[in-house]
């Protein structure tokens, strides 16, 4: 059989020479930059903009829920305020009865962890969440939050505005943006306990008698511009209601001493207040990587407001207190009782999509992450432009170099 035979002139012909080979290499590396290049800039285009109208309507996340999720217990309702109220009266017991310095901040820390637990209970029934019989709600709510010094019917109604109007500059309750020009009208000291822990964690008390700044107004008033005539008789009714709680706080403080008082709730009312601020102020502002849009004029609707709240996960608390951290579909659908809101929102995320956004896992079983997010937040989440439609949170340079930096 003929073999063929390969000269060195053929070799020479089939095999590239080493500087040929080094050309092509650098050809092809060119080439993969400018694919990388050009997907880069195709990603950069669709980045996703939290402020652009979602491609999906209310009605999409409400048919994505499962029907048992809208329907109320009030026997389960019930159940759980049991168990909360019997938990602060053992608690306030054995506080009592072991009465010791090495316990007392154990007890502060569960005992205001629970009046918290008895403001959202009370939150749930002043959204009609807790049941659907309105004396049921009014009852229970007036229980509930009179114990706190908590108007329920003027935060109640308060409260309504706020999730009626979230996300809106202008006409939102709580926990809004202030713009540029009223920011720079704020004295330094202002500033500096709007901005700087733990001032903004005691703000709730201040709220219920003065508002927020720029608003005028206080939730025990019924003649405050907060409520419309025919509102005013439940805000007095709840007044009443907190005004009885005090002259039992004051009776109690004769009876057994102002320090007994002190010790037994006024601590944990502080815990509780700290808890309420923190929660609320989490579930409104986001993350350097995660900016909230703020609205106003046509660009706000009830849809795109309500996605400008954020889920928060705070370990073994979600339980304790309602699961009040799973917040997106709660700001949409105030309705569904808070043990159907975890299933809820898993039912909505895909619908919801980016809208979304994934709550940070609690490493422990406290949410200490948190007060780092906190932290970061109040350095940086200042002001909002005096001027445009969609806005974001900008930051007092100035403010912010007063600070020492934290995490």
């Amino acid at each position: 059989m003929h073999q063929q035979t390969t000269t060195p002139t053929q070799l020479q012909t089939t095999t590239p020479p080493y500087p040929q080979n080094k050309i092509m290499r650098h050809q092809q590396q060119q080439r993969q930059e400018e694919e990388a290049a050009a997907k880069a800039t195709e990603d950069s285009r669709l980045v996703f903009d939290a402020g652009k109208p979602p491609p999906f309507r209310i009605g999409d996340v409400r048919a994505a829920v499962p029907a048992h999720c809208w329907r109320k217990s009030p026997l389960r309702s019930l159940s759980y305020v049991a168990r909360d109220v019997a938990v602060v009266a053992g608690l306030a017991v054995a506080a009592a009865a072991l009465d010791t310095w090495a316990l007392w901040p154990i007890y502060w820390a569960a005992q205001g962890t629970m009046f918290w637990a008895l403001f959202v209970l009370g939150h749930d029934c002043g959204h009609g969440s807790f049941s659907d019989s309105g004396t049921l709600n009014s009852a229970v709510g007036h229980l509930l939050h009179s114990f706190i010094l908590v108007p329920y019917h003027g935060w109640r109604i308060s409260h309504r505005t706020h999730h009626q109007n979230h996300g809106h500059i202008e006409r939102d309750e709580s926990w809004h943006p202030i713009t540029e020009k009223l920011y720079r009208q704020l004295e330094p000291r202002t500033k500096k306990l709007r901005f700087t822990v733990p001032f903004p964690l005691l703000a709730f008390p201040v709220y219920l008698w003065y508002r927020s700044p720029g608003k005028n107004g206080s939730h025990f008033l019924p003649s405050s511009d907060l409520f419309s005539p025919k509102e005013r008789a439940d805000v007095m009714l709840s007044t009443t209601c907190c005004c009885v709680m005090l002259a039992s706080l004051l009776a109690m403080a004769c009876a057994f001493g102002p320090l007994h008082l002190l010790k037994l709730y006024t601590v944990p009312y502080l815990v509780f207040v700290m808890w309420l601020d923190l929660v609320t102020y989490l579930h409104h502002h986001g993350s350097p990587e995660q900016q909230l849009p703020w609205y106003r004029g046509e660009e706000w609707s009830y849809l795109r407001g309500g996605l400008t709240t954020v889920d928060r996960d705070y370990g073994w608390i979600n339980k304790i207190h309602h699961d009040i951290g799973t917040h997106v579909i709660h700001h949409l659908f105030p309705q569904i009782p808070h043990y159907h809101l975890v299933e809820a929102t898993k039912a909505a995320r895909p619908v919801l999509g980016r809208y979304y956004r994934e709550p940070q896992k609690s490493a422990g079983p406290l949410p200490l992450h948190l007060f780092g997010v906190l932290l970061r937040s109040l350095r940086v989440d200042h002001f909002v432009s005096d001027h445009g439609d969609v806005v974001y949170y900008q930051t007092d340079h100035t403010l912010l170099d007063q600070h020492p930096k934290r995490p």
